[in-house]
């Protein structure tokens, strides 16, 4: 799978509220479209697959809703594979959808997490805490 283009068309972000208390963020993303498309590479022309999709970050309490949507453009030998499977019934081979999935979640997350920044949101994936640690008796604690 060969992923030759990733693009945002719609970024919106509504905050409706203060963050108060415990706030539980849900992540989702849906695959809305899958067409054939030529891709211009160069001096050539590539057959491959326009995917669209929506990846939305729903807070609970309703204080927040974020909406990003895109296409992921892509080439490779499964174009026909992916567009019949769609075409019957909206699925794509499985190794395919993680790759594209893990690639929209990327991408989506630290675009959302520049934009909770600057509406001062809880992120929609959390940051990595550090917690103090107490060495054990008897050990010595290095210090490089």
């Amino acid at each position: 799978m060969t992923i030759v283009g990733f693009n945002f068309t719609k970024i919106s972000i509504e905050r409706k509220g203060e963050p108060k208390g415990r706030v539980d963020i849900n992540n989702n993303i849906s695959i809305k479209d899958v067409v054939a498309a030529n891709f211009g590479l160069g001096k050539t022309k590539e057959k491959g697959v326009r995917i669209s999709y929506e990846f939305t970050s729903n807070y609970n309490p309703d204080i927040a809703e974020i909406l990003i949507a895109g296409d992921v453009l892509f080439i490779g030998e499964e174009n026909d594979e992916i567009l019949k499977g769609w075409k019957k019934d909206k699925k794509m081979p499985k190794e395919i959808m993680q790759d594209l999935l893990n690639t929209i979640m990327m991408r989506c997350s630290v675009e959302s997490m520049i934009l909770t920044k600057d509406l001062n949101l809880p992120p929609p994936i959390p940051f990595p805490r550090l917690q103090e640690s107490t060495p054990e008796k008897g050990k010595n604690e290095y210090i490089g």
